[in-house]
């Protein structure tokens, strides 16, 4: 009797552990996915009041868009990006989150030739395509039972290779160049959305334990979405954005 009372209690102190560990999990997953939708929210507003800044002083048109800081406003979210990837260990948990609203912001400016150069409503339709085509690869990558970690090398190759072709072709201007980039890099992000969730997922269950690491990776894992996202929605603008 007594060992089938010792074996009830295990299974309960199992079953009280992973009621724990999905409870954290969920919790831990919605707090990634409020800080991308915030980030990419914030990013919208800047970018829609930058553009209507542009459109109505032909000065800041001139120097957003047409002069060579262009070219700095363009590289600028990167400096953040490298600052968050390469000083993370070195960032406080508030420090992280701060780099990371001043990256959506800046991402806004860089971002705001969208609202000056395509109509509102092809960008709205464009953003709900995203949107829910994100929520359905996400969602994938939460839920399957297939280990998608083998995507990884893969998904980064071809990440790499995109940005090589841009290069090329920014001095080329081949519009059949562009297409493809267009094609390619919309199927690599949207692998990246699965694969990034569940990387997320699974590293919350190998650092659940540290608060510190928690409060740093849910603002990283917010970062990866959220440049799968907007990069998935700017592919998609070239195919579906109608310009002004």
């Amino acid at each position: 009797m007594t060992q089938y009372d010792n074996r009830y209690a295990q299974a309960a102190t199992t079953a009280r552990t992973g009621a724990a560990v999905d409870e954290g999990l969920r919790s831990y997953m919605l707090g990634v996915y409020n800080y991308m939708s915030a980030g990419v929210a914030l990013t919208g507003l800047v970018a829609f009041l930058v553009s209507a800044w542009a459109k109505s002083d032909p000065a800041v048109f001139q120097a957003l868009y047409v002069s060579p800081l262009k070219y700095i406003l363009m590289l600028s979210p990167l400096v953040f990006v490298l600052v968050l990837s390469f000083g993370l260990h070195k960032l406080s948990a508030q420090a992280t989150q701060m780099v990371f609203w001043a990256f959506a912001a800046v991402m806004g400016v860089s971002m705001s030739a969208v609202f000056t150069f395509f109509t509102g409503s092809s960008i709205a339709q464009t953003f709900f395509v995203t949107a829910a085509a994100f929520a359905s690869l996400s969602l994938y990558g939460y839920t399957t039972k297939r280990d998608l970690s083998g995507w990884g090398s893969f998904l980064i190759m071809g990440v790499v290779g995109i940005i090589l072709a841009m290069i090329v072709n920014w001095f080329l201007q081949s519009s059949a160049l562009q297409f493809a980039i267009s094609v390619i890099g919309l199927l690599v992000f949207a692998g990246l959305t699965a694969y990034d969730t569940q990387r997320i997922k699974d590293e919350y269950l190998v650092i659940r334990h540290n608060a510190e690491l928690v409060a740093k990776a849910s603002v990283m894992g917010a970062l990866s979405l959220y440049l799968d996202f907007v990069n998935m929605f700017q592919f998609l603008l070239s195919f579906m954005g109608n310009q002004e």
